[in-house]
């Protein structure tokens, strides 16, 4: 750099500052940016050696590059030095413009501080204006808008050392300085900005990546599932609306993947599920429920959802996992109608003609005339599950203790025909069925009772209950009959009972006794079958034993 005792500044010096300046904004990263600022000011500006101390996170300042002197960048480069001793150090000296100057005078008092520095030697000053080997000179970079004075964050500082002319800097050489480090803090911003950017580029193409791989992977597992799945529309007009199916339940539900978009699982689910449908939550909600196919039947699914977002606040969808438990659900039924029901006739057993029969009783009897004058006065029923009694008014009050809104079981009276209806139970006792096991075997002991069990299946009115007491003792319970009509029933089931029976290649009879008693609340299960019993054997008694069988 030429002395600014000239009247003028030489056009290639201008040349070679801009050229300077032109190449720390065109550096490749930080790091080049860095050294292309130290190394430009060797080179451009005239100064011996050139030291960049970059601001850390932390704010400290690290000796981020070196020019000049191979030894001395050797020695600094990479130490760090503490951000109170550099702004004691920014805070003292000269003040030159936005450079500060602390001339060797000065100086000393720095000498054992933390900052990186480096010694040079040469003959004590002879002029005024000549550079002593101690004496400093920085110049601090501001962020890019802000330039000069304590407004502008502390980016760095440019030290610089030995002029080469041996002077200080001028007028000239000052604002040159306090021009490139302004510049210099706009390029390694701007690399900064770069590497910021490059490195959120990177992590964004790995996200992309992963994205990518997570959302081919969930494609794979959603559509080559072995159990069904489906994605619905969550929230709005067209909640639960299905928008995607896979293999799997198409192949289940027997309809191709274009029609299961018209629908919903609620189109979908048998009618006597829907409330089990409404009532599984959308997050984690589990459901056992029939799905219709497309030829009509329903198949037993077991139905789990989950939420899933397209993005962090973009549309959520209801992701459902539909598993085909028909062959588990048929055990179970198959389970259970073997424990309810006897296993050679496949007639209702003890338990379950017990449980049907005191679903219909209640502990009070009927009060007469009670239920009537009650109707009346409320006009209707209101009925209870729990406990088989409804209520107006608090159960147990005292004053209405005989009043409830119950549809009693009632029997007709004992030796009246009155056209009363009730529940009536007709006790099966066969005649002659002993011999048959003792004379033919239990084989055709089974087949008599196997064919008396439909002849009485056959013989009674859908909604009837027909079952199997235990041994050849059978029960009917048959509703709304009167007295006549349970006496008619009998006859025609004996009628239907005697005839000749095809058991183990030959032709057997066997005959039928019938006690009829009548249900009634207030009685147990027990009792009501005991008085049926005892009604049988009053009959059987009645009749001659020569009529007893029919042989």
């Amino acid at each position: 750099m030429e002395t600014e005792s000239e009247p003028y500044v030489r056009l290639a010096s201008l040349r070679q500052l801009h050229q300077v300046m032109a190449d720390m904004n065109t550096a490749r990263s930080l790091a080049d940016t860095l050294q292309t600022v130290a190394d430009g000011v060797v080179n451009a500006l005239g100064y011996e050696m050139a030291c960049v101390n970059l601001v850390r996170p932390d704010g400290d300042l690290v000796v981020a590059a070196f020019s000049g002197n191979s030894a001395a960048e050797a020695l600094i480069t990479g130490r760090v030095g503490s951000r109170d001793s550099w702004l004691r150090r920014l805070n003292m000296g000269e003040q030159w413009g936005d450079l500060v100057f602390i001339p060797h005078t000065e100086g000393w008092v720095l000498d054992d501080d933390d900052v990186p520095q480096w010694f040079t030697d040469g003959p004590a000053p002879r002029f005024e204006d000549e550079w002593h080997p101690s004496d400093r000179l920085f110049a601090p970079m501001y962020t890019p808008g802000v330039q000069g004075g304590s407004s502008g964050e502390l980016l760095g500082v440019i030290s610089v050392d030995r002029p080469r002319n041996g002077r200080h800097p001028g007028a000239w050489g000052r604002e040159a300085l306090q021009m490139y480090a302004f510049q210099a803090a706009i390029a390694i911003s701007n690399a900064r900005l770069r590497a910021n950017m490059q490195r959120a580029l990177v992590r964004l193409e790995r996200e992309q990546q992963a994205l990518r791989a997570s959302e081919e992977s969930f494609r794979q597992a959603f559509e080559y599932a072995p159990s069904g799945m489906a994605i619905a529309e969550m929230g709005g007009d067209q909640h639960g609306r299905i928008l995607r199916t896979n293999d799997a339940l198409c192949r289940l539900l027997g309809r191709p993947a274009s029609a299961m978009r018209r629908y919903s699982f609620s189109d979908l689910v048998h009618p006597e599920d829907i409330g089990t449908l409404l009532r599984t939550s959308a997050e984690g909600g589990r459901a056992e429920l029939r799905l219709g196919r497309r030829d009509g039947t329903y198949v037993w699914v077991s139905l789990r959802n989950s939420v899933v977002a397209d993005a962090a606040d973009g549309p959520r969808f209801l992701l459902t996992h539909v598993e085909d438990i028909e062959e588990r659900k048929r055990r179970e039924l198959q389970l259970a109608h073997r424990a309810s029901h006897d296993s050679l006739t496949g007639l209702p057993n003890s338990a379950e003609l017990r449980s049907r029969l005191a679903a219909r009783l209640c502990r009070r009897a009927a009060q007469p005339g009670a239920l009537e004058s009650l109707d009346a006065a409320y006009g209707h029923p209101a009925f209870d599950a729990a406990t088989g009694h409804g209520f107006d008014f608090a159960p147990g009050a005292e004053a209405y203790e005989g009043y409830d809104h119950h549809v009693h079981t009632v029997a007709p009276e004992e030796g009246h025909d009155d056209g009363a209806k009730g529940l009536a139970v007709l006790f099966c006792d066969l005649d002659g069925f002993k011999s048959i096991n003792d004379r033919f075997g239990h084989n055709a002991g089974d087949a008599v009772l196997i064919e008396v069990a439909r002849r009485l299946s056959r013989g009674v009115r859908d909604g009837d209950t027909v079952a199997r007491l235990g041994g050849d003792e059978f029960v009917i319970l048959a509703d709304g009959l009167g007295k006549a009509d349970a006496q008619d029933l009998a006859v025609r089931l004996r009628n239907e009972i005697i005839q000749p029976i095809r058991a183990e290649g030959r032709a057997v009879r066997v005959g039928a006794s019938f006690g009829i008693g009548w249900a009634h609340c207030g009685m147990t299960a027990d009792e009501v079958l005991k008085s049926a019993d005892e009604r049988m054997y009053v009959e059987k008694r009645s009749r001659p034993k020569q009529h007893r069988r029919a042989g």
